[in-house]
């Protein structure tokens, strides 16, 4: 028979009861038992949903409180010395290496200020990951047994897993060596972490485990040659041990045929591709296996919420039964469930007909059974199920939602001119004089604190518990404040503070055509900060202006330039779910165009700085050279040209970066006039000497947003100080990471003053 297989499943819980507890543990609200027991119910929950729905293998050690690297990095003693000197409780030091810890000395403990370790983006999603950081001085050891617990944890409620860990090679491949380590071949670490890695395999075939999945998703990559021979050094070394269980291999989000030499013959039990992504790679990895190993087939998509197309599936999966035989066939899920929504059913006010079209996580789980059952027992067990799908798939294959002619039309008659600027950079720099900027000018990202009372009142006019004018009222005075606050300590460009604004894509997508919304369709984007993506049903336009209120009102309140904030076309798309049915290229240039719209009604409103934000362009870059990715780096720095260069010399453009490792050469592409760019975290000079070429302004951001931590001024001027030793004083812009949004209003004016001031101290100097 063919087994059914879930690669993992969301952690958040359908009514985000992770966030809730692990933010009211952080506050002070919770105890660590309690959010303990949190954890375990929803572990429960989701393993006893997957046995329910008759999920032949079911993920354990999926779960995490913030992210499951990082938790490997806990297990492994992978704990950089400036978090282990405080001996802290292990939650408390995984907390501390994912957001930072900066914390007062009591009586009974000692004062604590730690920045947290480097995030960035996992492959190609929005979910980010805290990427491991490794020194000489690193000793790999078990710290605790996470994975064997979560496993006997199922075992007690009567429900066999499959645990789930990173590999060895992707682990140490998407590492950094540390500031005080910057020579370290990372490769060279493998020796040491193998016997660890063995150790809690052994341990877990003693709790009873018969199979681990082994994420290897770097094999989607383009990879090295010594961590291609890694593979076969890593996996003859497990083979070698006596007492391991049987290993699988995942790869996912990608082709996987380019490294397929490095694991063919590996002595494992089998392996699993995502070939919803890549379904061209079928015969290349039937052709590696032995005849004993197993092919899991991801045909289910893991990525994104349309529902699966069960006939083109089924077909898919019967050509990989004809190849290798039904018992050495596992259908799976193409990736963890992790980037999905938990359940469609808690979605009671989608329009039914486009409701139809989509399966969240849960959903998902019943797919993967449905189509095991087809290809096992026939299509006629499940023919209720699949004539409902087929009506489904049709049913918006020609509906009319998805297509709007004008929008099409539109695009057609885009031409290369619409993507340029008037004149070149040095032209506008002097055109944008009149905007009277000091040296080192200072601005932040955009958001500012989202309190409660926002929250509160968004809340009350959605539900129309307060009138329109009452909550425009409400928004003007949260505006008037953080302009106040923005002139009291010196900032030189102001923002509005976004307090009208849900979430960065999610407000642009309410107001434009084309967009579909959930109630709670909450995924994770890294540790306790969850978004819902919207979802792109048809194609967008912009049937009304989206910000210019709001802007205008700002700027009317100070005689100091105020940005306009858009959120970019690329990352508008990265951040939803797109559609399936039409090129990410024509989505994003369609988006490009809406947006256009909006730019060109800001500077006729007398706003004179425009940024639209691109923090997701690096994340849509594909993730192997070749066609793909050369098509990319044209078409995704044309959709933001295109956007943005309908205006005048004299308008400043702006853009921004965060969280991705980014090449100059893309962001040169956009030819903005300023960006800003994440920096933080960053622990070496390299990366300021990438950028050091850029020709136009950039902002290398100082402090570290999704941190609590209030950095000192004399750490500020610090990393200003290293900046210059290779940076153009004249093109440097002071500013944080990111958007304030998610910090509290204490630390936020303590961040700020701090980096004003800094600012101020260099600009005295010269």
């Amino acid at each position: 028979m063919v087994l059914s297989s879930v690669l993992g499943f969301p952690r958040i819980g359908a009514q985000r009861e992770l966030k809730k507890i692990t933010e009211a543990y952080w506050g002070g609200k919770a105890t660590a038992d309690e959010l303990i027991q949190t954890g375990k119910d929803l572990r429960a929950h989701n393993w006893k949903l997957q046995k329910d729905a008759g999920v032949d293998i079911i993920a354990s050690n999926d779960f995490s409180f913030y992210d499951h690297v990082l938790d490997l990095s806990l297990l492994f003693n992978v704990i950089p010395e400036r978090y282990s000197k405080y001996s802290l409780p292990a939650i408390d030091t995984l907390f501390a290496m994912g957001r930072g810890l900066q914390r007062a000395a009591t009586e009974t403990s000692p004062a604590v200020d730690v920045p947290a370790l480097e995030m960035v983006k996992w492959f190609d999603s929005n979910y980010h990951y805290v990427r491991p950081t490794f020194s000489h001085s690193t000793e790999f050891k078990l710290n605790g047994q996470k994975p064997v617990d979560e496993y006997l944890e199922a075992k007690e409620l009567g429900i066999e897993t499959r645990p789930v860990l990173v590999g060895p090679i992707s682990y140490l491949f998407l590492g950094k060596a540390d500031k005080d380590s910057l020579d370290l071949d990372l490769i060279t670490l493998l020796p040491k972490l193998l016997p660890v890695y063995a150790e809690i395999l052994a341990k877990l075939a003693a709790a009873g485990a018969q199979s681990v999945q082994i994420d290897e998703p770097v094999l989607v990559l383009d990879l090295p040659e010594e961590f291609k021979a890694a593979f076969k050094t890593a996996y003859e070394f497990f083979a070698a041990q006596s007492g391991l269980p049987k290993l699988l291999i995942a790869s996912y989000f990608g082709d996987a045929r380019p490294n397929i030499d490095a694991i063919k013959g590996l002595p494992v039990a089998g392996f699993h591709y995502d070939f919803v992504r890549v379904p061209e790679q079928l015969d290349a990895a039937v052709e590696a296996l032995t005849e004993e190993q197993v092919l899991s087939v991801g045909v289910v998509d893991g990525r994104n919420i349309w529902k699966t197309d069960f006939a083109k599936a089924i077909e898919f999966v019967e050509s990989a039964k004809a190849k290798v035989g039904a018992d050495r066939v596992i259908v799976a899920t193409s990736s963890s469930l992790l980037h999905t929504p938990v359940d469609l059913d808690n979605e009671k006010k989608l329009d039914p007909v486009i409701k139809d079209w989509f399966s969240f996580a849960t959903q998902k789980v019943t797919e993967v059974v449905i189509i095991a059952k087809a290809v096992t027992d026939g299509p006629e067990s499940v023919a209720d199920a699949l004539a409902a799908n087929k009506k489904s798939i049709e049913a918006r294959a020609v509906s009319e939602i998805t297509v709007d002619p004008k929008v099409r039309e539109r695009l057609a008659s885009v031409t290369e001119a619409d993507s340029q600027r008037k004149a070149p950079f040095p032209e506008r720099l002097a055109a944008q004089k009149s905007l009277n900027l000091p040296l080192f000018p200072t601005t932040t990202i955009g958001s500012f604190p989202q309190t409660k009372e926002i929250r509160i009142n968004r809340n009350k006019f959605t539900k129309g518990e307060i009138t329109a004018e009452e909550y425009e009222k409400f928004i003007e005075k949260e505006i008037q404040e953080v302009v106040k606050f923005q002139e009291e300590i010196g900032l030189d460009v102001l923002v509005h503070g976004e307090p009208e604004r849900n979430d960065m894509v999610q407000y642009f997508g309410e107001r434009l055509k084309g967009f579909a919304f959930t109630s709670n369709g909450w995924v994770q984007s890294y540790g306790s900060r969850y978004v819902r993506p919207p979802i792109i049903v048809g194609d967008v336009s912009r049937p009304a202006p989206m910000t210019v209120k709001e802007s205008q009102y700002a700027q009317s309140l100070t005689d100091k330039p105020m940005k306009g904030m858009l959120t970019g076309p690329v990352t508008i798309l990265r951040w939803s779910f797109p559609r399936n049915d039409i090129s990410a290229k024509d989505q994003s240039l369609q988006l490009a165009l809406a947006l256009r719209d909006e730019v060109n009604d800001l500077e006729k409103a007398n706003v004179k700085v425009i940024q639209v934000d691109e923090p997701a362009i690096r994340e849509g870059l594909p993730l192997r050279e070749g066609k793909e990715r050369d098509e990319y780096v044209q078409w995704a720095p044309l959709s933001f040209r295109l956007a943005t260069s309908g205006v005048e010399n004299g308008t400043q453009i702006h853009s921004h970066f965060c969280y991705s490792d980014l090449d100059p050469a893309h962001i040169k592409a956009l030819d903005a006039d300023v960006v800003s760019i994440e920096f933080s975290k960053k622990d070496d000079s390299k990366y300021i000497q990438e950028f050091s070429n850029y020709p136009n302004h950039i902002g290398l951001g100082l402090f570290d947003i999704h941190s609590p931590r209030v950095p000192p001024q004399d750490e500020f001027e610090g990393r200003i100080n290293d900046i210059l030793k290779v940076y153009p004083k004249e093109n440097l812009w002071i500013n944080p990471d990111c958007g304030l949004k998610t910090r509290k209003w204490d630390e936020t004016k303590r961040q700020l003053t701090n980096m004003v001031n800094a600012a101020k101290i260099y600009r005295a100097k010269f």
